[in-house]
């Protein structure tokens, strides 16, 4: 190769592994580029969403400073609501108390219902019971829920699917009341607490909404039901035993042939 050739490759390699730099250089740049505008973005939503949230205190603060009563009007609209609040807690309340003191005797419910009720419970022996007498189907907690939660097993995502078709089908005219029931040990474990159930009230209300849920998503009309939770306040077992503990964690359905908490 003459000394020209030489000099004309030495010059086109240059060009090449310098263009390889520029490249990598224009890379990277890119990538600090979009990374910035990424921050950039989140930086301008947390500062709209803080002053929305700001713009929202400034008018309650002016509507508590106005002096035109609105102050004395939210607190009256949130005593209205906590007393409607209350009076459906405490028709649950009564309506479970007269359920579950049914005297003994000849089933509470249809014979048809009475008997699909009864051979779910037999087909899943260690999930559910059934009380024949009081109408009420009971949902073991250590098989239909995940340990220290309110999410459903599998096995009693799909119980609840059958329940539903039962009561889509022979309990159709029928009302129900789902009440979450807990042993008496605390509530200590981080992990259930940090999920929200904060302590047994929790636990058992969140079981209750669980069951609910998803009978709704079976299609039961929500206005069929009642929701509540007894937290360890209606053991149906003495507390002194981990068989006694088992049998209190539990959810009832309480089946009703009225119109539950509707006036007239």
């Amino acid at each position: 190769m003459n000394s020209l050739a030489k000099v004309v490759s030495i010059t086109a390699l240059g060009m090449v592994l310098t263009g390889c730099v520029a490249q990598e250089k224009f890379n990277a740049m890119s990538l600090d580029r979009d990374r910035l505008a990424e921050q950039l973005a989140a930086a301008q939503t947390e500062a709209s969403a803080a002053r929305a949230e700001a713009e929202s205190f400034r008018q309650q603060l002016a509507l508590l400073s106005s002096g035109q009563g609105g102050a004395q009007q939210i607190i009256a609209n949130l005593s209205s609501q906590n007393a409607e609040l209350q009076r459906q807690l405490d028709e649950l309340n009564r309506k479970y108390a007269e359920i579950a003191g049914r005297p003994v005797g000849a089933p509470a419910l249809p014979a048809s219902l009475d008997n699909a009720l009864k051979q779910l419970a037999a087909a899943n022996p260690d999930l559910l019971e059934f009380d024949s007498e009081r109408g009420i189907l009971r949902f073991k907690a250590d098989v239909t829920f995940a340990s220290g939660d309110a999410s459903l097993t599998p096995k009693g995502s799909d119980v609840i699917r059958r329940f539903a078709a039962i009561l889509n089908q022979q309990a159709k005219g029928f009302e129900f009341v789902v009440a979450g029931h807990t042993d008496n040990t605390r509530v200590q474990n981080p992990e259930t607490i940090r999920k929200g159930h904060k302590d047994n009230w929790y636990l058992s209300a969140h079981r209750g909404i669980t069951v609910a849920q998803a009978l709704i998503n079976e299609n039961v009309s929500p206005s069929r039901m009642g929701i509540t939770g007894f937290a360890d306040q209606r053991p149906v077992a003495p507390n002194t035993s981990d068989a006694g503990k088992a049998r209190n964690r539990r959810v009832e359905v309480l089946i009703l042939p009225t119109n539950l908490g509707r006036p007239g």
